[in-house]
């Protein structure tokens, strides 16, 4: 389909033009430009670049959390497995298009109200999405609980920043090295909550 090859074009074109000068400097004509089409056709996408970094934050956290769903999925077994598989497939999918990870976690916040909402919502989709593996992974055996809801958040939280700090710090020097550091913070919050700790 056409559109669909022009969307995903400009997608990867405002991704490109909001990581090299930010969410502020970036135009509709710059995206455009970039895409190798005309301003007419971005408007026919979108309604503005707002609009623009609203659909391509959607679309971007929606492949993450695809990717996610699709790593633990091949780990029908094994709990400790699936939280690996879901913390190296939202690394890897954030390195593999560092345009879009940028956008995705850091530009969105100078986007403005709505794009504020928008994280908020998502950060909580992905916060739930790990609430309800936690239950589920409880529910089919001897497996710890996470203490609260909140504490599925706080990954969710610690991981954005420290993936975003990455993204405008270039510390540590490879997103992948975070890896070790997310399986901790998990780890340690499942051990935290598990009976034996508390005995």
């Amino acid at each position: 389909m056409r559109q669909d090859r022009q969307r995903r074009r400009l997608f990867g074109a405002a991704a490109a033009i909001f990581a090299r000068v930010g969410y502020a400097d970036a135009t509709a004509e710059a995206i455009a430009r970039e895409a190798g089409m005309s301003k007419a056709t971005f408007y026919e996408h979108f309604d503005n670049k707002e609009d623009c970094i609203l659909a391509l934050f959607d679309a971007a956290s929606e492949a993450v959390l695809g990717a996610m769903r699709a790593a633990t999925r091949s780990h029908p077994d094994d709990p400790v497995a699936r939280y690996r598989a879901a913390i190296a497939a939202f690394l890897h999918a954030l390195a593999a298009f560092p345009d879009q990870a940028q956008t995705l976690l850091v530009e969105i916040i100078g986007a403005g109200p709505r794009a504020m909402e928008r994280r908020d919502i998502v950060l909580a989709a992905f916060a739930d999405y790990i609430e309800s593996t936690n239950r589920a992974d409880v529910a089919g055996g001897e497996f710890p609980r996470l203490a609260s809801p909140e504490d599925a958040f706080a990954i969710v939280g610690a991981v954005v920043e420290l993936a975003s700090r990455q993204l405008r710090t270039g510390r540590p020097p490879h997103l992948l090295e975070l890896e070790p550091v997310v399986e901790r913070l998990v780890t340690g919050l499942l051990e935290a909550a598990s009976p034996r700790a508390a005995a």
